[in-house]
């Protein structure tokens, strides 16, 4: 028996659909967009394209349309992730960061676009996966995927045979972690109906080392950011010493590695506060911060001559940060910045929730295409599953023709 909170939920999922899937072009495909999210949202377990098909379906070929939906219909994802980002940014109330992390995908063979070996420092060992790079809108307590970039290595860019077989985009080239960050942020800009977010960045994950390159991105569009830094980060610090840069200029400043900057100064350049919980809840956190600039150039050769705010959490009876932060904004109070950099732990639990009960990692198919079509249907059923709290499970079928 199918309760009143059930139907009444399958009821507001068609109000969600036509909002999100209105931009694609064929009837036929809003009606299969519609269904493939209905069925992340009601099968339990793992979600084939067979067993999705049989829970919004009657029909015996919904499998091989569902199918052909996601692994093979020409549909373009970007307008539907547009409109995904518009849906969610009110209902957030009101979002406070935009969160640019990486996801990792584990996979079984070596065939589908991008897969590879990757060491996970997390676990401590090397896996077989794909790597979505996300863009998350993130309030304090919640955090939505709202657009992807699949991170292609070199051995699948350079392969003609393999950009054939899994039907990659001639215009796709070779990309960095941090290219597209750059590119997640500029995309959501041009989606954006609100004013622009402080940018919060960790991609040491996904194999992030140029975070120079990013920062300086970041600065030229001028867009507050948090960003997660490595520890051999060049940075010059005080105003009174003066010796040349690495890059063979003169510039006014001590250079040297971030981390060190934390270890080996008493308290000339840098400051240690106690910081209160952004909810004024659980126990003050203690920040060591020195403001610093980065002894770099921009693309074009102009200089960057910013002052931005170096900072680490001291972990309670531990001597060593856990990790280094920089960030644009000097002039907040470092409860509000602290507060952004747990916007990321948000995003981190998305992919979990996703990867546990959206079905993340159950895509079949091995296309480029099929990819980012099943990662824009998983982020829309999880986005409408964050705002619509009604039950959504119970099996019953939408009966959508096949």
């Amino acid at each position: 028996m199918v309760t009143h909170a059930l139907m009444d939920s399958q009821a507001s999922l068609p109000v969600f659909a036509e909002s999100v899937f209105e931009c694609l072009p064929r009837s036929d495909q809003r009606r299969w967009a519609q269904a493939y999210v209905q069925g992340l949202l009601v099968t339990p377990g793992k979600k084939s394209v067979r067993r999705l098909a049989a829970a919004v379906s009657g029909s015996p070929a919904a499998s091989q349309s569902l199918h052909q939906f996601v692994s093979a219909s020409p549909w373009d994802w970007m307008p539907v992730r547009a409109e995904l980002t518009r849906w969610v940014e009110p209902r957030l109330a009101p979002p406070r960061a935009c969160v640019v992390s990486p996801a990792m995908l584990r996979k079984r063979g070596e065939h589908s676009c991008g897969v590879h070996r990757r060491f996970l420092a997390s676990t401590g060992r090397s896996v077989t996966c794909q790597v979505g790079i996300g863009m998350f809108l993130s309030s304090y307590d919640r955090a939505v995927p709202v657009d992807w970039r699949l991170l292609l290595p070199g051995s699948w860019v350079k392969d003609h045979e393999r950009r054939v077989r899994t039907r990659i985009p001639a215009e796709v080239g070779p990309r960095s972690v941090e290219q597209h960050a750059l590119d997640l942020v500029d995309t959501l800009a041009g989606n954006s109906r609100t004013a622009p977010l402080p940018v919060v960045v960790d991609l040491e994950a996904a194999g992030g080392t140029h975070a120079t390159s990013l920062i300086n991105g970041l600065a030229l569009r001028g867009r507050d950011f948090v960003v997660a830094v490595p520890d051999r980060l060049q940075v010059a610090v005080g105003r009174r010493l003066r010796m040349q840069s690495p890059n063979g200029e003169d510039g006014q400043g001590l250079v040297l590695a971030a981390r060190s900057l934390f270890e080996f100064d008493a308290g000339t350049l840098t400051r240690m506060e106690s910081v209160a919980p952004w909810d004024g809840r659980g126990r003050h956190t203690t920040v060591m911060s020195a403001f610093v600039r980065l002894p770099r150039r921009g693309q074009g050769g102009e200089r960057i001559d910013r002052t931005y705010r170096l900072f680490a959490v001291r972990p309670e009876g531990g001597r060593r940060p856990l990790q280094l932060w920089l960030t644009s904004l000097t002039h907040a109070r470092m409860e509000s910045v602290l507060a952004l950099t747990r916007t990321l732990a948000q995003a981190e639990r998305s992919v979990r929730a996703m990867t546990d009960g959206f079905g993340l990692l159950d895509f079949e198919g091995r296309s480029y295409p099929g990819w980012h079509h099943h990662m824009t249907l998983v982020s829309a059923a999880y986005a409408y599953s964050r705002f619509d709290q009604r039950p959504t499970g119970g099996g019953e079928r939408m009966l959508v023709a096949a």
